[in-house]
């Protein structure tokens, strides 16, 4: 419940709304919650440990309930969080570029465009600033101890 709660704080950021114009929509937040999550996912592995499968269930399990209350239905849940899943792995295993040094982060700017389309362009000032926004998150995630990581997370502040 806290990594769900953290994620949903930070996906909440007016940052996002305001100074960048992304639309406050289901979609949008579900997306910078997968982009902050993997970036937490990341460092875990980084630091060398697994992230907690009992933190991923329940913040799947929250999305599920989240989905419910929106009125699906069970069969429109199932293919949801089939898709959701996906696009969960996608930002995952895609949102960092490769690059030489362990602890720098560099961002796939065309998988950031392929679900915030309306940052533009990579060229673009509003794709600059969520970029700086994630470099930003991951280098403070990145000086947390792991235990702490999840629950002080919310604490970044762009």
């Amino acid at each position: 419940m806290i990594l769900y709660n953290t994620l949903i704080d930070l996906s909440r950021n007016v940052f996002f709304y305001k100074k960048l114009s992304l639309p406050d929509t289901f979609e949008t937040r579900i997306y910078l919650m997968f982009f902050h999550f993997s970036i937490m996912m990341i460092i875990s592995k980084k630091k060398g440990k697994k992230f907690d499968q009992k933190s991923y269930d329940n913040f799947f399990h929250n999305i599920e309930n989240n989905l419910r209350e929106l009125g699906y239905g069970d069969v429109a849940v199932n293919k949801r969080m089939k898709e959701l899943n996906k696009i969960l792995y996608d930002i995952l295993l895609k949102i960092e570029t490769t690059n030489d040094r362990k602890n720098d982060f560099k961002i796939n700017a065309k998988l950031v465009l392929k679900y915030l389309n309306d940052l533009k362009d990579e060229k673009s000032g509003k794709f600059v600033e969520f970029e700086t926004y994630l470099v930003e998150f991951y280098n403070f995630c990145f000086e947390l101890s792991l235990e702490n990581m999840v629950r002080d997370a919310v604490k970044f502040r762009n």
